[in-house]
């Protein structure tokens, strides 16, 4: 064990600090591996462990289980306990119906709120994958200070390394507001939805934009009061949902919460707030959304060749091969992905797989056993 993971691990939060795991969501880009039935997030795709359990694992040491939370449409709360069984059963939130993020996070973060007013929620994707986890550790503790401290809603950054146009950007041209923990906390002057090719080369030459992570920090009664100033037409959702958490009415909250725009939280809240702060994210992070973004994290072959399984290649350059039960063997071919399960093959080129989403639309006309 690092010396980093042991002073996180030894860390004693001075406030109460707690974790809510976003696990709802398809994942439709990783079919024919993601399924409606088990999504991105209860596989294994990298590790021998689901994604949901590697996001666990993350923060385990920092936040007692008793305080980790996870948010998914009711009817996964089996699959979670299953993978997650220190996590108590009632911390498992479950949604009357996928309403997008917005809606889960009004639910967690009032759950929480009911406990206490103060406490701060890290909210973490469980689907993303994290390199350097004693960097993302040491960094989430300084960012829940900063939250807890400052009154602030908290954003990871990520630097970024190419022109993406299928992230969010954040604008941050780096005026400091705080150093808390050895970090530095910038203010965030705003944000610019996915961009075109010429506008992503703008935002990587100028290094005032990140890559917006997903990764958020709040204490309960900040987010109850952005919600009153910034985004009012959610705020009466939010003291309708207080009301029926107290009064332990679930089919009235279902109710309720169906009533919620399909928003996530980032259009709904995050992106109206004034003064948030953002800090670094350079822990090594991929939100894995596409097959095309395993091929950095799978073990390659002499010939780039990115592979989970059993493959065999002759003059066979730069494809990822995910086969964990069958052989697959390929001759002259360059820039494929090949994902090869029980009952389905996909193959198509690298520079394609956003197209996936758009086959399984169309999988769900024609084959929906297949989705």
């Amino acid at each position: 064990m690092s010396p980093r993971t042991q002073k996180t691990k030894a860390n004693k939060m001075p406030f109460d600090f707690n974790v809510v795991i976003l696990a709802g969501g398809s994942g439709t880009r990783f079919w024919p591996l993601s399924r409606q039935k088990r999504p991105k997030q209860f596989l294994k795709i990298i590790k021998d462990r689901t994604l949901i359990e590697e996001t666990f694992r993350r923060v385990q040491g920092i936040v007692p289980s008793a305080q980790v939370y996870t948010v998914a449409v009711a009817q996964q709360s089996k699959i979670i306990r299953r993978l997650l069984p220190k996590v108590p059963a009632k911390n498992l939130l479950g949604e009357p119906e996928a309403r997008n993020t917005a809606a889960s996070l009004i639910l967690a973060s009032a759950s929480i709120y009911l406990k206490n007013k103060e406490a701060v929620l890290a909210v973490l994707p469980a689907d993303h994958y994290i390199s350097d986890v004693a960097r993302f550790r040491e960094k989430l503790v300084a960012a829940a200070t900063a939250a807890y401290q400052l009154k602030k809603i908290v954003l990871f950054g990520i630097p970024p390394v190419s022109p993406a146009t299928g992230y969010g950007y954040i604008h941050c041209p780096g005026k400091m507001l705080a150093e808390i923990g050895g970090e530095t906390f910038f203010e965030v002057e705003g944000f610019r939805e996915k961009p075109d090719l010429p506008t992503a080369l703008e935002f990587l030459q100028s290094g005032e934009y990140y890559w917006n992570s997903g990764i958020f920090l709040w204490r309960a009664d900040v987010f109850e009061e952005s919600l009153r100033e910034f985004a009012p037409e959610l705020f009466s959702a939010w003291m309708k949902i207080l009301r029926f958490l107290r009064n332990k009415d679930r089919r009235e909250l279902g109710k309720v919460f169906r009533e919620i725009p399909a928003l996530s939280i980032d259009y709904a809240l995050i992106e109206k707030v004034s003064g948030a702060l953002m800090a670094r994210g350079d822990f090594g992070w991929s939100d894995l959304g596409s097959w095309s973004s395993l091929h950095e994290y799978l073990p390659q072959d002499d010939n780039c060749n990115a592979v989970s399984g059993k493959f065999v290649g002759l003059e066979t350059n730069n494809c990822l091969v995910f086969s964990p039960r069958k052989l697959t063997a390929l001759i002259g071919v360059r820039d494929l992905i090949v994902v090869n399960t029980d009952d389905a093959l996909l193959i198509c080129h690298r520079d394609q797989d956003q197209l996936v989403k758009e086959l399984v639309e169309k999988l769900k006309e024609k084959e929906p056993r297949y989705t």
